[in-house]
């Protein structure tokens, strides 16, 4: 029961965090009364790999 109650209250804080993250920090918001939590979550996405779409620079081809 102690690991079940300990489980969840990690996955809780994971999907705050989230929700933080795409509230403020990623539309380019600070976080209100936590500047440092804000702070913190850009300097991690901006480390964080980015995959470029080769895709997007080709037209696309439609089959016929």
């Amino acid at each position: 029961m102690l690991t079940i109650s300990v489980v969840m209250l990690l996955i809780l804080l994971v999907a705050g965090l989230v929700v933080t993250f795409v509230a403020f920090p990623h539309r380019g918001h600070q976080v209100p009364q936590a500047r440092w939590l804000g702070d913190a979550m850009t300097r991690l996405a901006d480390r964080a790999p980015v995959l470029h779409h080769e895709a997007e620079d080709r037209p696309a081809r439609h089959p016929h």
